[in-house]
């Protein structure tokens, strides 16, 4: 196993198959040492992890979806990687986006479910830009898509 995968499994995570892309598109492009991850919806176990923040979800919920996301994205790093996430340097940027009500405004709380996970699984290299948006709607009513540069050896 290898040590990112060690540091999740003492977290009680176990990265799943990366997800299938659902449109054309492809899940990751890598360009040089950064890997370009596609936006990861919320899901749990199979599940989607749906509907509108400053609505019918909490923002502790969202913030658990938002973890969600960040499973998915470094599950499809793990494939870009053909299997080998301890290439991972370090976590670029993400971009977040939250399915919320036009006077939400705690979108920020809501990804740092993804940024406070990608810290305390990968330490410093986990640390990164990032960007919190707010969004009408998001595909297939999730509460959060997020999508990630990383860079890579």
């Amino acid at each position: 196993m290898s040590t990112i995968e060690t540091r999740l499994a003492d977290l009680g995570v176990t990265l799943p198959d990366a997800p299938a892309p659902a449109a054309n598109y492809v899940p990751y492009v890598q360009v040089g040492d950064l890997v370009h991850v596609s936006g990861q919806i919320s899901m749990q176990d199979g599940q989607m992890m749906t509907g509108k923040l400053g609505d019918t979800v909490s923002v502790e919920d969202g913030a658990r979806a938002a973890r969600a996301c960040a499973i998915s994205l470094l599950a499809q790093l793990k494939a870009a990687c053909d299997g080998d996430i301890d290439r991972l340097v370090r976590v670029v940027k993400l971009t977040g986006f939250v399915n919320s009500t036009a006077d939400f405004t705690d979108q920020p709380k809501v990804i740092n479910g993804a940024s406070d996970f990608l810290v305390e699984a990968l330490g410093d290299a986990g640390r990164h830009a990032r960007s919190a948006v707010s969004a009408g709607s998001l595909p297939l009513g999730v509460s959060v898509e997020i999508e990630a540069i990383f860079q890579v050896r």
